[in-house]
């Protein structure tokens, strides 16, 4: 079994070639001087999101990812929750491409996990340059 998964609900997801992506996320991971434990990338709608959102962390907003955070010392683990529907929404916005929109949220997600807040600007601004320093790292080619 791969430590890191791939789940659709509600919706499908072709822009990423998921053992390309498993491979980079590792590297992230491994840069970040941690463990890989289990990581589930969970792709799901708007609405899905949003219940989510609601239910677990009283937010009646949309959002782009949730992260559910499992990790235990330096082992990174957790349930990382994706709008599609908002990574499209948001491509169009930083005029970028949707499957590098992806791969960005997938590395906020696994920053959370490593500790990494974003509800300051100061933490913001970190997390900002954490994922484009990942990004060059972990996906070189992009």
């Amino acid at each position: 079994m791969e430590n890191i998964a791939f789940f659709e609900e509600g919706i499908r997801v072709r822009c990423i070639k998921r053992g390309e992506t498993r491979m980079g996320l590792e590297r992230v991971v491994e840069k970040l001087k941690k463990k890989c434990g289990d990581i589930s990338f969970i792709f799901c709608t708007d609405a899905y999101l949003h219940k989510l959102n609601e239910q677990y962390l009283s937010h009646d907003t949309y959002t782009d990812v949730i992260t559910f955070d499992y990790t235990e010392k330096n082992v990174l683990s957790g349930d990382i929750f994706i709008s599609v529907e908002r990574i499209k929404e948001n491509a169009k916005i930083f005029n970028v491409k949707q499957a590098d929109e992806l791969i960005r949220v997938m590395i906020h997600g696994i920053l959370h996990l490593a500790g990494y807040g974003d509800k300051t600007p100061a933490e913001a601004k970190k997390m900002r340059e954490m994922e484009d320093r990942m990004m060059a790292h972990g996906f070189p080619t992009l």
